[in-house]
């Protein structure tokens, strides 16, 4: 089972939706936020995580497990994805 995944993204980002194609194509479960619909203080926090976990406050952050990626790096992602016991597709 892969570790808990969370993508912040914004809408009209489009290595925002080539991430989420990516996971929906692994078919992996993921929840997908895109900050740019946030309003008020639910955004006020969710880009006081993301500047936590990528000072930067760059998009598209992921998130899986203990690992941040950013930016869309289909590589680091699949890697991710697979754990360390696992054997990657090349």
């Amino acid at each position: 089972m892969p570790p808990p995944i969370v993508l912040y993204g914004l809408m009209s980002c489009a290595h925002c939706k080539e991430v989420r194609e990516l996971l929906m194509d692994r078919q992996v479960p993921f929840e997908c936020i895109f900050v740019d619909l946030l309003t008020g203080d639910e955004r006020s926090e969710t880009l006081r995580e993301v500047r936590r976990i990528n000072p930067e406050v760059t998009f598209p952050t992921v998130v899986i497990g203990d690992k941040v990626i950013v930016g869309f790096k289909k590589d680091l992602i699949s890697e991710a994805l697979a754990g360390p016991d696992v054997p990657q597709e090349r």
